[in-house]
């Protein structure tokens, strides 16, 4: 019974991949199907409610930092915010250093805004229009932006990926992200270095100035505008809460919206909950999106997700597979199991958020640390989602970007990230380790 309810949940996925419906149709299909199987197994509905809810809390943090997300994404376009990062970023543009700003462009808006998905819509967008403009090869463009999409989507406190880490282990957001920058220095060196010399091998024959123009004329672009992004990027350094940070850059969007760009009240708040839409056509491929609502189907996942997990470990539905698991850290130890498990929850589920929680769920025993197991979730399972050629983590920002799987290879930061901590893991959590862990699980047997 157990197989039959996977099969069916896997079809139901595959069939949303190959339709291009939304994933959340399949996730709630998942639910009923793991709910009756939890019925079958002999548990009541009021356990099985309780189950599931047991994990839906903890995925509400990371409910509340999207749909704060989706606010900041509208109010930063509306009161110029992207618009000014993206107009001075190109103005710093030499012609054979075109990929390696395209990359650090995008990598410093995605740790300020914590999204992905919002950055390769807007700064992705422009980046791929003046790579195709300029004949710079597109796969190049795109891989160069993808890297720099998912510095901040793994590192940021504004993360919802950093978020939900940090609530599934159980770990401090802060600390997390410190040692995350820590670990993901060398692969951003890295990246730099190999997008620079691409970027000389591939220069930009010239700089489409229609793009810059339309924007300086739609926004005043004076350095307040920049102040909400700041205030993401320096309040963190003072352990103020993440949602507090992101409230006040809100009000700081919605301020300059009005005070500076000239929108009234009404279309600030439509702005915030229902996305920004350019006065200027020119303007609304690049600019217009964002909003609250833009964030439902990605919470509709993350809560979907977390109801079911917490019912597949609440029945015993993964026992075996976590069995499994474990057993794989014991030969060859956490990190490469990690790596191996997580791929597959990707591979299998299309999801970078099943890809943390079931990971998690699977392995969390083999860990007495876990910082430790927060940092190999964030360089694992955070990255690899977004090579895999059917994840959302991939096929989304590509189909914004309007290349194919072949830009993927070229994504050079997402997998330096595992390769670097693989071999250099040990400088921040030491292999003694691995035995007292299986000391600690002995003594449990």
């Amino acid at each position: 019974m157990t197989a039959a309810a996977f099969a069916l949940f896997l079809a139901g996925l595959a069939a949303c991949l190959a339709k291009g419906w939304n994933v959340a149709w399949a996730l709630t299909g998942g639910l009923c199907l793991f709910f009756l199987l939890g019925l079958y197994r002999g548990f009541s509905p009021g356990a099985l409610c309780a189950m599931a809810w047991r994990k839906g809390k903890t995925s509400m943090v990371v409910v509340r930092i999207l749909l704060l997300i989706g606010a900041i994404t509208g109010l930063w376009r509306a009161g110029g915010t992207i618009a000014l990062c993206i107009v001075y970023g190109i103005r710093l543009i030499q012609p054979s250093l075109f990929l390696l700003v395209a990359f650090l462009l995008t990598a410093v808006l995605s740790y300020a805004l914590g999204t992905s998905f919002g950055v390769a819509s807007t700064a992705g967008v422009v980046m791929m229009a003046l790579a195709r403009s300029g004949g710079v090869n597109e796969l190049l463009a795109a891989g160069a932006v993808l890297s720099g999409v998912y510095v901040g989507d793994r590192c940021s406190p504004a993360s919802s990926s950093a978020s939900l880490v940090a609530a599934v282990t159980e770990t401090d957001l802060y600390r997390n992200v410190r040692c995350m920058l820590r670990t993901g220095l060398l692969p951003l060196v890295l990246t730099a270095a190999i997008f620079a010399v691409l970027s000389v091998r591939n220069p930009i024959s010239a700089v489409d100035e229609g793009v810059l123009s339309a924007m300086e004329g739609a926004f005043t672009l004076t350095w307040p505008a920049i102040v909400p992004a700041v205030i993401i990027v320096v309040l963190p350094l003072f352990r103020m809460p993440i949602h507090y940070v992101m409230a006040l850059s809100i009000a700081a969007g919605a301020a300059l919206s009005i005070l500076l760009q000239g929108l009234d009240p009404l279309e600030t708040l439509r702005a915030a909950i229902l996305g920004y839409s350019p006065a200027s056509p020119a303007l609304s491929e690049i600019l217009a999106g964002g909003g609250v609502v833009s964030m439902a189907s990605s919470c509709a996942v993350v809560l979907l997700t977390s109801l079911y997990t917490g019912i597949l470990e609440g029945i015993g539905a993964l026992r075996s597979m976590e069995e499994k698991a474990l057993a794989a850290a014991g030969r060859v130890k956490r990190l490469p199991a990690m790596i191996g498990v997580s791929l597959a929850c990707v591979m299998v589920f299309c999801n970078q958020a099943v890809g943390v929680m079931l990971s998690a769920q699977l392995l969390h025993k083999a860990y007495d640390d876990r910082e430790e197991l927060a940092m190999d979730l964030e360089n694992t399972a955070i990255t690899l989602a977004g090579l895999v050629p059917w994840s959302i983590a991939s096929t989304v920002p590509l189909a914004m970007l309007g290349v194919g799987v072949g830009a993927l290879p070229f994504s050079v930061f997402l997998w330096l990230v595992p390769l670097c901590y693989l071999p250099t893991k040990g400088l921040f959590f030491p292999e003694k380790r691995e035995g007292q862990a299986d000391d600690r699980k002995e003594r449990s047997v």
